[in-house]
């Protein structure tokens, strides 16, 4: 929900000004729940939509103008309301007792949905006890906890005046002619509530969607998804179960859909074990939770932090998104695209200063530039010294710190919406991030752009550079490295996407006072030797949750 810049005259041409009533603090503010918002962020955004306002207010004189009939109430009420959400977000009990309440309202969000599922499930008023440990499942998913799925179902069940059905004993296996139901509804057979497509089929039938040729809503058809998913069919097979229920409801002769064990007859090939690679890790298969409840428990399961070296640790939230690129700017090293799923972790808002650095190493106070100061970020370190500074705090404190992997730091940069830049899609100002413009002497530097500085800046100098979750400075100003080695991307699905530790080539990340725009950008990928030191290179610290 980042603010454009400049913000559009235009109210049509931009949506935000429409929050300024919003019951939701954060949102008055175009700010989202999971920006973790400093102080300046909250005050710079306040002021930008005050201004916005203030030039609004000639309208009130024009009852017939009709940016003045759209905007309405706004002119008299948005001063007032901005003001207040800037007081309650500004004060920190408040605050808390706003995030709680949010929490509160993705709760009630995730149990609508689930008695969604729920409703489908029990249409015919029984559940199995293989439909119960699904409906859990589909439960967990949403990020319910056991308690509030079991309070869910049983007064489903009460309500609806449903039984609870035993278990039919152990299926005969599915073979690719018994997954295929015919038309009529018959299953060859085999019972229907061992076999997810003829269990999903029936609860098609029996929700009489669709009938006398009517379209499927996309709501409707998502719904249907969802139950299927809690059967356990995947995303697409549950599409096509949908589809084939439509052609049969409109007459048309339906294409059959094979079940999961038919087509893993078919595909099964043998496979050769892989020696493991020397220096990459083994990261063992997991599954994370990357729903809006999951995420809203983390946020009030791991409270930011301030540590030992006043370094602002702020929670990254689990998430998914695409790593890599395929802008036309963007180099082959960024691609193939990647779908990573990250956990979550913490990250400091800002990256390690001379201070923070020299209470680790004293010595290191005569690499400074002359230009810096404690605030400015410090430089002159390589991945090894890195890395020793982290050992040193882990063992001071007891936490796990270390520095991020790529993922992590490309997810922290660019969030769920995959921005171009941590701040938004654009560069197109001084105040997002220092890098080459028109204070250098770069062949390379930006000479339409000021951003105040023609080296390093003091840490935090640019808030409204900040990225989804608060985290600043992840743009320019210094480089940043990385926990991985280079090795190019493999275009499938992973969870905690780790490169090998060890190698030749350490990518650092984020660009510098000394780049170009298109370095900036949150996917572009830089790598040197481990070794490497450099005025233009430093870090910044990531700690592990548990």
């Amino acid at each position: 929900m980042a603010l454009p810049n400049p913000l559009p005259d235009n109210p049509t041409r931009w949506d935000g000004w429409k929050n300024y009533n919003s019951p939701n603090y954060y949102e008055r503010l175009c700010l989202d729940f999971d920006s973790n918002a400093s102080v300046e962020q909250i005050e710079d955004n306040c002021r930008r939509l005050l201004i916005w306002w203030q030039k609004k207010l000639p309208l009130k004189n024009q009852p017939s103008n009709p940016a003045a009939q759209l905007l309405r109430g706004g002119l008299d009420e948005a001063p007032l309301r901005l003001a207040e959400a800037r007081t309650e977000l500004l004060n920190p009990e408040s605050r808390a007792r706003l995030d709680a309440e949010l929490r509160t309202e993705i709760v009630a969000a995730a149990v609508v949905e689930f008695k969604k599922i729920l409703s489908f499930v029990l249409s015919d008023k029984k559940l199995t006890e293989e439909g119960e440990r699904r409906l859990f499942d589909a439960g967990r998913e949403a990020g319910l906890g056991d308690d509030e799925i079991k309070t869910a179902i049983d007064g489903e069940v009460e309500r609806l005046g449903a039984a609870r059905v035993a278990s039919i004993s152990p299926p005969t296996p599915v073979t690719r002619e018994a997954a295929i139901t015919p038309s009529n509804g018959t299953t060859n057979g085999t019972s229907e509530t061992s076999d997810p497509f003829a269990e999903f089929r029936r609860i098609l039938r029996m929700s009489r969607l669709a009938l006398d040729g009517e379209e499927m809503t996309d709501d409707q058809r998502d719904a249907m998804c969802n139950v299927g998913e809690s059967l356990g069919l995947a995303g697409g097979e549950a599409e096509d179960l949908i589809d084939e229920y439509v052609d049969e409801m409109n007459g048309l002769p339906p294409t059959p859909v094979a079940a999961p064990g038919a087509r893993a007859a078919v595909m099964a090939a043998p496979v050769k074990s892989k020696a493991v690679e020397v220096g990459r890790p083994v990261i063992k298969p997991c599954t994370i939770n990357t729903s809006p409840l999951a995420r809203a428990q983390e946020k009030q399961k791991y409270a930011n932090f301030t540590n030992s070296i006043s370094c602002e640790m702020l929670l990254v939230t689990s998430g998914q998104f695409e790593m890599g690129s395929v802008r036309g700017d963007a180099s082959p090293q960024e691609q193939p695209v990647t779908k990573v799923t990250v956990g979550c972790f913490y990250m400091a808002r800002l990256p390690v200063t001379n201070a923070q650095y020299e209470a680790f190493d004293p010595t290191h106070r005569g690499k400074r530039g002359p230009w810096a100061d404690d605030r400015h970020p410090v430089i002159y370190v390589s991945s090894e010294h890195a890395e020793k500074f982290c050992q040193w705090l882990t063992q001071k404190e007891g936490r796990k710190y270390r520095l991020p992997t790529e993922a992590e730091w490309e997810y922290a940069a660019r969030g769920l919406e995959g921005r171009v830049y941590p701040w938004g899609d654009e560069l197109d100002a001084g105040f997002y991030a220092n890098f080459a413009d028109s204070n250098t002497t770069f062949a390379w530097r930006d000479t339409g752009i000021n951003d105040g500085f023609a080296e390093t800046a003091p840490v935090g100098s640019y808030p409204r550079g900040a990225s989804p979750f608060g985290i600043e400075d992840l743009s320019g100003n210094v480089f940043e490295w990385c926990l991985d080695c280079f090795e190019p991307y493999r275009g499938k699905d992973i969870v905690n996407r780790r490169g090998p530790i060890n190698g030749t080539q350490r990518i650092y990340r984020g660009g510098s006072w000394r780049s170009k725009a298109s370095s900036l950008r949150a996917t572009a990928r830089h790598f040197n030797m481990p070794n490497y030191a450099s005025s233009d290179v430093g870090f910044r610290l990531v700690c592990e949750t548990e």
